[in-house]
This record gives structure tokens, sequence and C-alpha cells, in this order.
């Protein structure tokens, strides 16, 4: 379960000060939110997605597909550090920005839902990813098999049941993901 740590302030400082127990600590507006390690789905999942994005970008000159552990922050960069599952990052000029990446040079954050706290996902990332600029925010259910889509500046979410559609802009044709064919592959 992702629970607000009780501290007063936390820094991305503090965070690095923290033992590797195998929780993930994540730092938004300077609240500590840990989350246990990720079960074997959540993991397969991950792994499927990052693999999908990553065969459909390496050709371009768009962008890069990225699974974490891999540090993303706010403007803030002094009270914001989060971890998303799998992200996409613009290209300037050919090269990744500067790590660790801002949530503005983020196209895509994805999540797995989290089933031991799935406001986090829901609520509390949603709104951090979409309010700092990321075009597009996805939440994959394994247990119901699913993709919800979030637009920024829309909302509500698209529940998609058997077919995902992506298309950055500057990408000649879409990705397409079968999502029977996705979790099959991922969860078989």
């Amino acid at each position: 379960m992702a629970m607000p740590a009780a501290h007063a302030e936390w820094t991305v400082d503090m965070l690095d000060a923290l033992p590797d127990d195998g929780n993930r600590y994540e730092l938004i507006d300077g609240v500590l939110f840990v989350t246990p390690a990720p079960s074997d789905v959540h993991q397969l999942v991950v792994g499927a997605l990052y693999v999908r994005l990553r065969e459909y970008l390496r050709p371009s000159t768009i962008a890069r597909a990225f699974h974490s552990p891999a540090d993303v922050r706010r403007p803030d960069r002094r009270r914001n550090r989060v971890q998303p599952d799998v992200f996409v990052v613009r290209l300037t000029d050919l090269k990744r920005p500067s790590y660790p990446f801002d949530l503005a040079d983020l196209l895509l954050a994805a999540e797995v839902e989290s089933p031991s706290d799935p406001a986090y996902d829901y609520q509390t990332k949603r709104e951090l990813y979409l309010s700092s600029g990321v075009p597009e925010y996805w939440i994959v259910s394994p247990s119901a098999r699913t993709f919800a889509c979030w637009h920024a500046g829309r909302e509500s979410a698209e529940l998609l049941t058997s077919r995902l559609e992506w298309q950055p802009n500057g990408m000649t044709a879409p990705l397409v993901i079968d999502l029977a064919e996705f979790f099959d592959d991922a969860l078989g």
C-alpha cells in the first residue's frame, strides 16, 4: 500500500539516505510515499509493455522507452522524485534529456495497477502526471486485463478492453496492442 510517511517535509536527500530494503520510495511535493516491492505479475506486465514500446520507438528519432527504477522529477527537484513503471521520454535534437528526467520530458507515463492501494495510481499519480504536462497516462490492470487511458485536458479515462492504439506526434504509424494477446503473452 502506498502510504504517506509520517514526517513534516521530506527531501530527495533524505530519500537517498533511506536503506535499500526493496520498497519503492517516491516523493511528491515533500510527501513520501512507500510501496512494497512489486509482485511477479506486476513485473511481467511491466516487462511486456516496455518491450512493445521499445520496439515501436527504437527506430524513430522521436522518443525512447524506459522502465523503473528510473527517476523522474518536477521542477522543484529537491521535493519531488517519482518512478513510473514504464514511461516514454521525448528526444530533442536526437538526444535524451539530462537525467534525472523532468516530468515535462515525458510523452507517456504508465503504471501497473497496485492492488494494495489503487488510489495512489488512479488519483495521486494521475493528477501528478497530467498536471505536470505529461500528455497521456495509462493504468494497466492485470486482473481486469484492461488499460485505462487518460489524455491531458480530459477529465475521464477511456477504458480499453480489446485494443490500444497510441501514436505520438512525429510517428508515421500507431503502436497497436491487441490486449488479449498482450495479457496472454505477459502472464501466460
